[in-house]
């Protein structure tokens, strides 16, 4: 099974109080045929001196000034080697010591046919569900949009329902991140990645652990505008706009009178 080969890209600003999780899941995957890149925003506290003690587990780490996360993120890509490319934020980690090992053994049984195993039947995008930890690494809940069985690119005009850390694309079919959106490049860029797919495969698996640290008001807001903005370039402004609708009072009668 050692052949598929997992890049695995953290992308760090002063995260030394988060990162150190993150690399110790990645060193205690039972499945070795990983490599490791971290791309550092020139990190003013001890980031670096986390990263030079856990330099065996770090296959390439580059520590300069970046444009932002998602010039950091192309970055990442550029130097990533793997078959495969996923993104865990400092602080997210995957779920266990065997999930890289449990998808490879999946991928690769579809790959086989009459015992004879064809590369080209790989799937393009891998993904799975993902539970929410707090920095004590406590489980707190599953992530609250789930995974749906069958997974393409039109499935999110319902929004995100695969987190980005729980999705993992072929290298080859990867774009680069579109610098325009500040806060939403990654929305854009998995539905990139699922229109140049013809082979979308659904682990069932939980993949990854994402840290609940939350973001500022104004930053959510800015994301939300993008985000609209995506949702119409590719579904088209009045049917997002219609979807919108849809939540919005949904939410109201849900806080006027508990429905769900």
């Amino acid at each position: 099974m050692g052949n598929i080969r997992f890049s695995i890209i953290t992308i760090t600003f002063n995260a030394g109080k988060t990162l150190q999780p993150t690399i110790d899941s990645i060193k205690e995957q039972s499945y070795h045929n990983i490599e490791y890149i971290i791309i550092d925003g020139a990190s003013t506290d001890d980031t670096l001196d986390i990263i030079k003690r856990n330099e065996k587990e770090i296959t390439n780490y580059i520590s300069e000034k970046d444009k932002g996360l998602y010039d950091a993120m192309n970055k990442g890509l550029k130097a990533a080697t793997g078959d495969y490319v996923l993104f865990l934020n400092a602080g997210d980690s995957l779920h266990s010591p065997f999930t890289l090992r449990n998808i490879v053994s999946e991928i690769k049984e579809r790959a086989v046919k009459s015992d004879v195993y064809d590369p080209s039947l790989l799937p393009d995008i891998i993904y799975g569900d993902t539970a929410i930890v707090n920095s004590d690494r406590k489980f707190l809940g599953m992530r609250r949009l789930k995974p749906p069985k069958k997974l393409t690119w039109k499935s999110f005009i319902w929004g995100m329902l695969v987190c980005h850390q729980s999705f993992i694309v072929k290298r080859s079919i990867a774009p680069l991140y579109d610098m325009s959106y500040r806060f939403s490049s990654d929305f854009d860029w998995c539905i990139r990645c699922m229109k140049g797919s013809s082979n979308i495969f659904n682990s069932e698996l939980t993949i990854s652990d994402y840290l609940n640290e939350g973001l500022t008001t104004n930053n959510h807001n800015a994301s939300l505008k993008e985000r609209f903005n995506i949702m119409a370039k590719y579904y088209s402004l009045p049917l997002t706009a219609g979807i919108h609708l849809w939540f919005f009072t949904r939410n109201a009668l849900n806080s006027l009178f508990g429905m769900k």
